[in-house]
């Protein structure tokens, strides 16, 4: 079912303590997603939703938990499985607004890179909700610090993701521990082959919703491809942060290495940047999204995989240091541009023939409207005539 319009939170027959949160928050009227969602979440239905990132999705699936949650059990009844701990972090977040004016329900998050002692304390307080990364929480099922057996409902959130980072064995293993569940929503901004074997295998006749990119959610982004010299991307990256009143930049690299480097070289170049990889300790990674997060960082640096998570609605503009290897790597990447009704503009610095092939695949698999520009030397940035 494709859902083009949101509807008011009072048509739900939300409970008064989920609208006064709602409230708080200045809603009024769900997104798309959500009204496609929600009903079918509340009634305990398995869904299966496909929308652009920035809808709402977190909502869509938090609010019917909230709803649903016994708050006099000590047991845990809902798990949400997030494919990085930004993302488990950020879920987090939100669902405790949802869940602030309804005393008595918990939540813990879990996730790599943290003491997993400390989460064990937690776990002894007995929360009724678990938002996590796979890896984790299959660690915490190992070591029998958790109990899922009375978990109602579980979520995958960035299913599609999750499962391209290889959590698959640990989704499925999850999954099959989870015997009295009542309902599975599946949420992601494309459905792939590996999503659907999974929604075949786990779900009983679900609710497919499907919201298109319309004017309201489809990014405004104006997409550039620049020639530069091998050892010239740097500079061009700093030319045109020079010339532009950017606030909030993220540059994207394929590897680790590429990354540090990037950053290295901004930095000399009196470029306030930071970046992110999977060597960075968990603590240090925190701190650099947060201040991305609060705008104190200009210019984050990051590989595809550490960046999953960040949601931040204005990103102004999004470097591509290198040509992405996978197509949804692309959109994934200029989609952090645009959001929230924004103009965004997305760069992509070519070097050698392969990445110009490579961009010219993505272009023409995606759809993607990629303008030839050409790069003054005062970093102006003009379209070529086409």
């Amino acid at each position: 079912m494709e859902v083009t319009q949101g509807a008011p939170f009072e048509s739900f027959g939300l409970s008064d303590a989920t609208m006064r949160a709602i409230r708080n928050k200045h809603y009024a009227v769900s997104t798309p997603v959500q009204a496609g969602c929600i009903p079918p979440m509340l009634a305990g239905k398995d869904v299966i939703a496909k929308a652009p990132t920035g809808t709402g999705k977190t909502m869509a699936f938090g609010i019917p938990i909230i709803e649903r949650i016994d708050r006099e059990s000590e047991e845990v009844q809902a798990v949400i499985l997030a494919p990085t701990r930004e993302l488990a972090m950020q879920i987090t977040d939100e669902m405790r607004d949802i869940a602030v004016c309804h005393e008595g329900v918990r939540l813990v998050c879990l996730y790599g890179g943290q003491p997993i002692g400390k989460q064990i304390d937690a776990l002894k307080r007995r929360p009724q909700i678990v938002v996590a990364t796979p890896g984790r929480l299959s660690d915490h099922m190992k070591r029998r610090t958790v109990s899922l057996k009375s978990v109602q409902t579980v979520v995958l959130d960035e299913a599609d993701r999750m499962l391209d980072m290889g959590f698959i064995h640990d989704v499925t293993r999850i999954l099959d521990k989870i015997p009295s569940r009542k309902n599975l929503g599946m949420f992601s901004a494309t459905i792939s082959r590996e999503v659907m074997d999974i929604s075949w295998v786990y779900q009983r006749d679900p609710e497919e919703i499907t919201v298109q990119a319309t004017k309201e959610n489809k990014p405004d982004i104006l997409q550039y491809r620049l020639e530069v010299s091998s050892d010239g991307k740097v500079d061009a990256i700093a030319k045109i942060l020079a010339h532009e009143d950017y606030e909030r930049v993220i540059c994207f690299c394929n590897t680790k290495g590429s990354t540090e480097r990037l950053t290295k070289f901004l930095q000399m170049r009196g470029v306030d940047a930071q970046c992110i990889h999977g060597d960075i300790p968990q603590r240090k990674r925190e701190e650099v999204m947060q201040r991305f997060r609060d705008g104190k960082l200009r210019v984050f640096v990051a590989t595809d995989v550490a960046s999953r998570g960040i949601d931040v609605d204005d990103v102004d503009a999004v470097f591509n240091y290198e040509v992405p290897e996978e197509n949804e790597y692309y959109i994934h990447r200029i989609g952090r541009t645009g959001r929230a009704k924004k103009h965004g503009v997305a760069y992509t610095l070519l070097s050698d023939f392969p990445s110009r092939l490579r961009l010219d695949n993505i272009a023409r698999n995606t759809r993607s409207h990629i303008v030839p520009a050409t790069l003054g030397d005062d970093g102006s940035v003009t379209p070529a005539a086409q």
